[in-house]
């Protein structure tokens, strides 16, 4: 992977972690000034509202004005989210920068997955690349909260004082003047030309192209998989006696072995397509559900926790690699936001469905019902493997080639 890439995988580290900390932050701070746990469910709900209704939008943005735009936006964002919580840290400004930061985290990630896959030229090479791009995302979940947690509880003679919170929020909105260094001298590719027929087009339009929609289905299996684990193992835990350190350790496991897979992947993609790693780690979910309630004991818990967080962790990447060739180069930023749009819709929603069907089911009937629709689901993506896609990406059959300046031009960018 190019230094060039690694810089702007870097910046976008760097916004999320802006997210992820004012995501721990904003809610301890609500909680100490005595607001309800249902005030501080809905504080959380808004960092994901903003990219459900803004990732169409930045898409289609992103394909009009290429990398910087929408990133030097999403950056301004997270800057005005944490520095609005260092002015003003009060719950309905905490609100706002929920919004804010949120925002900023969505639009990022779509600029940067569409700029990556138009760096690369051969499938291999967008597989390697996707990869690399998944860690970024992974260790700012886990590096944002705790930086911020330890700024919190160490940063003044009082831990949780509201100088602290100030000092968070501070180091937070340092963190997008990092982003902003890491990626002000970004190269742009050129556009693909946009295929005008005189009809207007409509991100749903994506959806008539039966891939697009198998792997739509296929990767909202995955990712309600995760939810489901996130949202049920509490709860296993509970009935098992577990404690709340233990409980932690067994979704700790989980984590660190999607960030594992995730660190091989690019070895991996060397030797397996994309829907092979995906129809595997689907067919693995399927048969860790079916066990995971069984298990009698954290370590029995652990052991299950960490081959889920091989097999989801794996997905994503590949995911993104495969959207990238079945889509119009000139719609890349709009598929992308599409695809986001749904995933983080489906988080706000399936959680409610999670707790009313462990109502009514159990908590065991929840990953078995969930075990068995992604097992018959691994069906979607090995007929989606078999899908002929292009080996190289290239505008007319001339290879794409980067353009200095900020602003894409109208015309495309060949090699002579």
């Amino acid at each position: 992977m190019n230094r060039e890439l690694m810089r702007l995988i870097i910046g976008q580290f760097f916004v999320h972690t802006c997210m992820t900390g004012t995501r721990l932050a904003a809610p301890l701070l609500a909680l100490r000034d005595g607001y309800t746990p249902g005030a501080v469910g809905f504080l959380l709900s808004l960092f994901a509202l903003t990219q459900v209704f803004l990732a169409l939008p930045a898409g289609r943005y992103a394909d009009r004005h290429g990398f910087m735009k929408p990133m030097l936006a999403a950056i301004a964002l997270a800057f005005a989210g944490t520095a609005i919580g260092v002015a003003f840290p009060r719950f309905e400004v905490l609100c706002l920068s929920a919004l804010l930061t949120g925002a900023g985290c969505g639009i990022s990630i779509i600029a940067l997955q569409r700029h990556a896959g138009r760096v690369a030229h051969e499938a291999s090479e967008l597989r390697q690349i996707f990869s690399w791009l998944s860690l970024g995302p992974a260790i700012a979940n886990f590096l944002g909260p705790m930086v911020t947690g330890l700024i919190i509880d160490h940063s003044t003679g009082q831990a949780g004082n509201n100088l602290s919170y100030r000092i968070a929020f501070a180091v937070l909105a340092l963190f997008s003047v990092v982003a902003w260094w890491c990626v002000r001298s970004a190269e742009e590719i050129a556009p693909a030309p946009a295929k005008t027929d005189g009809q207007p087009h409509h991100a749903w339009d994506l959806l008539r192209e039966q891939s697009f929609r198998r792997l739509l289905i296929v990767n909202w299996l995955v990712a309600s998989c995760w939810d489901v684990h996130t949202f049920v193992v509490p709860l296993l835990g509970h009935d098992r006696g577990l404690s709340a350190s233990e409980i932690g350790a067994v979704l700790g496991v989980f984590a660190l072995a999607a960030f594992v897979i995730r660190v091989l992947l690019p070895a991996i993609s060397r030797h397996l397509r994309e829907m092979t790693v995906v129809m595997a780690a689907m067919v693995l979910t399927a048969a860790i559900f079916a066990i995971y309630p069984l298990m009698p004991n954290a370590w029995a818990m652990a052991f299950c926790s960490a081959l889920l967080g091989i097999g989801l962790g794996s997905v994503q990447p590949m995911a993104m690699s495969m959207l990238h060739q079945i889509t119009p180069e000139e719609r890349h930023g709009e598929a992308v936001g599409l695809r986001l749009m749904l995933i983080n819709g489906s988080s706000v929603c399936m959680p409610l469905m999670f707790g009313a069907a462990g109502a009514a089911i159990g908590v065991g009937g929840v990953f078995w019902v969930m075990g068995a629709l992604i097992g018959a689901g691994s069906r979607m993506a090995w007929t989606l493997g078999k899908t002929p896609l292009p080996n190289f990406r290239t505008l007319d059959g001339v290879p794409v080639v980067p353009v200095t300046n900020a602003d894409p031009p109208d015309k495309p960018t060949r090699h002579p």
